[in-house]
């Protein structure tokens, strides 16, 4: 995947957090994850700018930190309407979502079984994905941190044997 800037045109006519919100909205329509340096990326803006507006976005409730520097759209639906089903004795089914009420064949019901399934299915993998990237995020920086420690304890002994030789 390659991630263009915006055209010159383009840029002039939106502000920058506008740019950088549609930016993060183009990443999740990608299933990639918005980090700051993507943002930067794909907006042609400075990292200091995409910061400063990834922060305004939080503050506004547009966005949420998932981590340092990674950031999700927040979701916002209509408000959740009443839902029933009814299986009548010829097996026909009703499914009533507010208002609406529809009236499904067996076949049919089954057909929307199926998919809801698939559906449920994919929503457990995008969510167990996400939670390993978290993880292996958190352990690398983690990792990270061991060998940096690591590294000054050894710098530490070098210096003090040399210190002693002397």
């Amino acid at each position: 995947m390659s991630l263009q800037p915006p055209a010159p045109a383009d840029q002039a006519t939106a502000s920058s957090t506008d740019r950088v919100f549609d930016a993060v909205r183009e990443l999740r329509a990608l299933a990639q994850i918005a980090t700051r340096e993507t943002v930067a990326e794909l907006t042609g803006l400075r990292l200091g700018i995409v910061d400063d507006r990834l922060r305004t976005l939080v503050d506004d409730g547009r966005l949420k930190r998932l981590l340092r520097g990674v950031y999700e759209l927040v979701e916002v639906f209509p408000a959740t309407r009443a839902i029933s089903k009814t299986v009548l004795p010829n097996r026909m089914v009703k499914l009533d979502i507010g208002d609406d009420v529809v009236t499904l064949t067996p076949e049919e019901h089954r057909t929307l079984a199926e998919l809801f399934v698939g559906a449920a299915g994919m929503a457990v993998m995008i969510h167990s994905t996400n939670q390993h990237l978290f993880l292996a995020t958190e352990v690398a920086a983690r990792v990270d941190r061991i060998e940096r420690a690591q590294a000054e304890k050894r710098d530490q002994t070098k210096a003090g044997k040399k210190a002693r030789a002397t």
